[in-house]
C-alpha cells in the first residue's frame, strides 16, 4: 500500500469529548493505528463539561478516511460532530480571482484607468494593433480551453465539472510563471464550434493552452487553430507530457550509460500523449521506437491499420516487430506507458527487456505496473504519481514554455523549442545529484520555469529586426521570435 502522504484525502474531524485532555493522545493513536497520517490535533474549545477537538488527518482514499472516522468515534467518550473534506473546502468559491494592478482611489485615477483616458489608449491600439501586447493584459495572458471531454482520468464529464481542473491549471500558471491564465470551458464538443469559439476569443490572449479535449478531435482542433491564429497554440496533454518524458529519459539514460540514438524504446499507447511522445523522441534522435496499442504492435506492413494509427506505424518500428506487448519488449531498453492500468508484467521486465531497463509507467490514476513492483527489476522507474520518486508532471513544462512564448512574442511552437525545453529541464539535475531515484527535478525547484522559459525564447530575431537575448519576465515589446519550423501534425 502506498504511503498516505501526499494525499488529497485530507479531512478534519470535529469531535466533542469529555473534559479529559488525555483524550487527545488517544485520538492520535486511533488514527495512526488505522494507517492514517495525523497532521494536527487541536482543541478548538474548552468548557467545564466538554472539549471540542479538531483532528486533521490524511488517508489514501475515501474508504480509508471513513475508517479513520470510525476508529475515532469508537473511543469511549468521543462523539463525531462533523467531518470536513479539506480538498472540497479549498475549492469553495473557486481557486483564482481577478485583482486590479492599479489604484482606483480618486477621480484622477478613474480618468486615466477608465474614461476618458482609456479612449486614448484604445485609439492608439486601433492604429497599431501590435501594441495590444504592451498596453493590455494580452501580453501576459493564456486561455486554458477545454470542452470537458477527457478530464484527467474521469473521462467525458462536461465543461462545468472541468472547471476545478482548469482553475487549478490557471493557479499553476500564476504560481510558477507569473502568467495570468483564464479557464475557458466550452459548452460544445463539436470540432467546428470549438475552433470558431477559440478564434473569436483569441484577440484577448497571448497564447492558447488546449486541455483535456478527447482524441481524435483534439488533433484537428490544434492543427486548425495553429494555422489560423497568430499566437501559439499548445496542447499540454500532448506536448507538455512529451517534453517532460524526454527530459526524464535523457537523465535516465545518463544513469544507465546508454544513448538515445541506440536504445530500443516501446511506447504503450498511441493516443494524444503517446503520439506526441513518439514525435518528440524521433525528433530528438531516437532511431528504434515501437508503439503498442489496441491493435497490437503497430507496423507499417499491417494492412489493417488506417488513419492516425497508419501514420504512426509508418514513422516507427523500423524492425517491423509484430505481436503483443511482451513481443515488443524483447530486447527493449525503455518502456514508456501512457495507456491503461496493469498492462505491464514484472516478469517481462525481468525476462524480456535488456540489461538495466528503464520503465516509465505513466497511466493515471493507476499505472501500467505498480512502481514498487517494477523497481524490483528495472534500473530506473518513473510514474505520474506523487508518492513515488521520479514523478512525470506536466507542471515542469507548461509554465516555463508559455513564459518563454509570451516573452518572445512567438506566433507558433516549433519542435526545436520543445526539445530545448526538455533539455533545459534535464539540465536542472546536476551530475552530482543524478541517481536512479532522482532523474527529474521537483515541480517546486526554483530554477525550472525560468530555465525552460529561457530555452524556449532563446536568441533570435526581434519583432523590430534586431538580434540579442531576451530578458525573461520583462514582457518587452521587442522580443525574439523563433524562426525554426513548426511542429509536424501530431495525431
Amino acid at each position: 500500500m502506498p504511503a498516505a502522504t501526499p494525499s488529497s484525502y485530507s479531512i478534519t474531524i470535529r469531535l466533542h469529548t469529555s473534559p479529559d485532555y488525555a483524550v487527545v493522545g488517544r485520538i492520535a493513536t486511533a488514527i495512526a493505528e488505522q494507517g492514517g497520517i495525523v497532521t494536527a490535533v487541536d482543541i478548538a474549545d474548552s468548557r467545564h463539561d466538554r472539549l471540542v477537538v479538531d483532528a486533521t488527518c490524511s488517508g489514501f482514499d475515501v474508504n480509508h478516511t471513513d475508517d479513520l472516522v470510525e476508529a475515532v468515534e469508537a473511543i469511549d467518550g468521543v462523539k463525531v460532530h462533523k467531518v470536513s473534506d479539506r480538498t472540497f473546502l479549498l475549492h469553495l468559491g473557486g481557486k483564482i480571482e481577478v485583482s486590479s494592478k492599479v489604484a482606483l482611489k480618486t477621480r484622477d485615477d478613474l480618468s486615466m484607468a477608465y474614461t476618458p483616458g482609456v479612449g486614448r489608449v484604445s485609439s492608439a491600439i486601433a492604429k497599431h494593433p501590435e501594441d495590444a501586447r504592451r498596453l493590455t493584459i494580452k501580453g501576459n495572458s493564456v486561455a486554458v480551453v477545454t470542452d470537458g471531454s477527457a478530464v484527467l482520468g474521469l473521462g467525458n464529464i462536461g465543461p462545468e465539472a472541468a472547471m476545478p481542473v482548469m482553475e487549478g491549471k490557471a493557479a499553476l500558471f500564476k504560481q510558477f510563471a507569473d502568467i495570468d491564465a483564464w479557464p475557458i470551458c466550452l459548452a460544445s464538443q463539436d470540432t467546428e464550434e470549438i475552433i470558431r469559439a477559440v478564434e473569436m476569443i483569441a484577440p484577448g490572449f497571448g497564447g492558447i493552452n488546449l486541455e483535456d479535449i478527447a482524441a481524435p478531435r483534439c488533433f484537428e482542433i490544434e492543427r486548425r487553430l495553429r494555422e489560423s491564429l497568430d499566437i501559439p497554440v499548445f496542447h499540454d496533454d500532448q506536448h507538455g507530457t512529451a517534453i517532460v518524458v524526454l527530459a526524464a529519459l535523457r537523465n535516465a539514460l545518463r544513469v544507465v550509460d546508454k544513448w538515445l540514438e541506440k536504445v530500443r524504446i516501446v511506447v504503450s499507447g498511441g493516443g494524444a500523449a503517446g503520439s506526441a511522445i513518439v514525435t518528440l523522441l524521433l525528433a530528438a534522435g531516437a532511431q528504434d521506437v515501437v508503439v503498442y496499442d489496441r491493435e497490437g504492435l503497430l507496423s507499417s506492413d499491417d494492412e489493417s491499420l488506417t488513419g492516425a494509427k497508419r501514420e504512426l506505424a509508418e514513422r516507427t518500428n523500423p524492425r517491423k516487430v509484430r505481436g503483443d506487448l511482451a513481443d515488443g519488449l524483447q530486447g527493449a531498453d525503455v518502456f514508456i506507458g501512457v495507456s491503461a492500468p496493469n498492462l505491464l508484467k514484472a516478469e517481462w521486465i525481468r525476462d524480456n527487456m535488456a540489461t538495466d531497463p528503464i520503465v516509465f509507467a505513466l497511466a493515471n490514476p493507476d499505472p501500467e505496473i505498480d512502481p514498487a513492483e517494477a523497481a524490483q527489476y528495472a534500473k530506473v522507474v518513473a510514474s505520474g504519481r506523487s508518492d513515488y520518486p521520479n514523478q512525470i508532471n506536466n507542471v515542469l513544462a507548461f509554465p516555463g514554455v508559455f513564459r518563454g512564448l509570451l516573452d518572445a512574442h512567438a506566433e507558433d511552437v516549433s519542435i526545436e523549442m520543445l526539445i530545448r525545453a526538455a533539455d533545459a529541464i534535464a539540465a536542472v539535475v546536476k551530475d552530482e545529484e543524478i541517481n536512479p531515484s532522482y532523474i527529474i527535478p521537483s515541480v517546486f525547484h526554483p530554477d525550472v520555469a525560468d530555465t525552460v522559459a529561457v530555452a524556449i525564447a532563446g536568441e533570435g530575431k526581434t519583432s523590430a529586426g534586431a538580434t540579442g537575448p531576451i530578458k525573461v519576465g520583462s514582457r518587452s515589446t521587442a522580443a525574439p521570435v523563433d524562426e525554426t519550423g513548426t511542429l509536424p501534425r501530431v495525431r
